[in-house]
This record gives structure tokens, sequence and C-alpha cells, in this order.
């Protein structure tokens, strides 16, 4: 199993849509950058938003998730409160492979910032946009730019297919779209 460059995620993005929309190079001048890198796919954070907030004192419970735990937002920037976090979606539609895991890091330029995303992993046969947590480990408010880079999706090929995918499997966010919080 090796990590995939830059050829093949191109071929890949435009022989089976791995990847939509694909920018076929790095886009760097006046944003956080997105597009293809060396070895990897920087994707962009959408517009849309969910702000954690504690408004109903909700106890955060991932078997019994209130939405009420969030205030959703739009726009073109989102400003994470202190300490807290927000959940959005990225630009981009990703296919992953039968026989391909992949892995979302967050960009080095919101990590020192104090604004982290935790490592994801996207599994073989896995289909949508990722909904990405992105957290303000900060004492101070932290913005977020939309449709620019947030993390970086590096492609791992297996030496051969899994004899279960995500798919088969019908894993709970298959082909999820917008924003999804937490499922049992």
């Amino acid at each position: 199993m090796g990590i995939k460059a830059d050829n093949w995620i191109r071929s890949m993005a435009q022989e089976q849509a791995m990847i939509d929309p694909f920018v076929e190079n790095q886009v760097r001048e006046g944003v956080i950058s997105y597009g293809i890198s060396s070895y990897g796919y920087d994707i962009r954070v959408g517009n849309r938003f969910k702000i954690f907030t504690n408004l109903y004192s909700t106890v955060v419970d991932p078997k019994q998730f209130r939405a009420d735990a969030y205030v959703d937002f739009e726009g073109n920037e989102c400003i994470i409160p202190p300490n807290s976090f927000v959940l959005a979606e990225s630009v981009e539609m990703i296919r992953m492979p039968r026989n391909v895991t992949g892995l979302v890091l967050c960009k080095s330029t919101y990590v020192r910032a104090g604004v982290l995303i935790p490592t994801t992993v996207l599994e073989a046969g896995w289909e949508g946009t990722i909904t990405l947590e992105i957290g303000n480990m900060t004492p101070l408010p932290a913005k977020v730019y939309a449709n620019e880079g947030i993390a970086q999706v590096l492609f791992f090929e297996g030496d051969e297919a899994c004899d279960v995918s995500y798919a088969d499997r019908k894993g709970k966010y298959q082909h999820q779209s917008g924003v999804v919080l937490p499922r049992i």
C-alpha cells in the first residue's frame, strides 16, 4: 500500500469522478490554498456551518445528539467562538474507489492559528461530501473562510480490493450531503 501521487489523483478525478469539482492545479493567490498537490488534494470548506452553542445547557451525547445544540449559519466567513467548534461540509464530493482509503488532515495554515480538524478516514467505497469538524482551540474567536482550503486528503491504494466496502456495509454516512450530525 502506498500514498498516491498527483498524476494518479488527476487521472482518478477525471476518469472516475473521484473528486467533483476537481481543481487541476493548486490555487494559492490571496486564498488558503486548495486543489491538487504533490501527494494529496486540498479540499475547500463550503459556506454552510453549524456553530456549536450551549444555549440549552445540553450534555453532548453522541448517542442522543440534539440538533438544537447548533445554530445554522451561512456566509463567506464563519467566526468560531473561543474553545468551541463548528461543523461544515466540503465543497467537493468524494467517491472513494473500492481499493483506496483516504485520510483527511487539517491544513497547517489553520493548525498554526489554533484551528484544528481531527483526522477523518474516508473508507473504501464511501461517497459523499465530507462533514468537517473544525475546532477553535484558542481563547479568542477564530475565522474560517468559505470556499477556500481547509484540509488535505491523502489517498492510499491497497494491494487488492477489500471483501466488504463501506458501500457494501451500507455505512450510516454513505451518500451524505450537507452538514450531517452524529448518527447511531
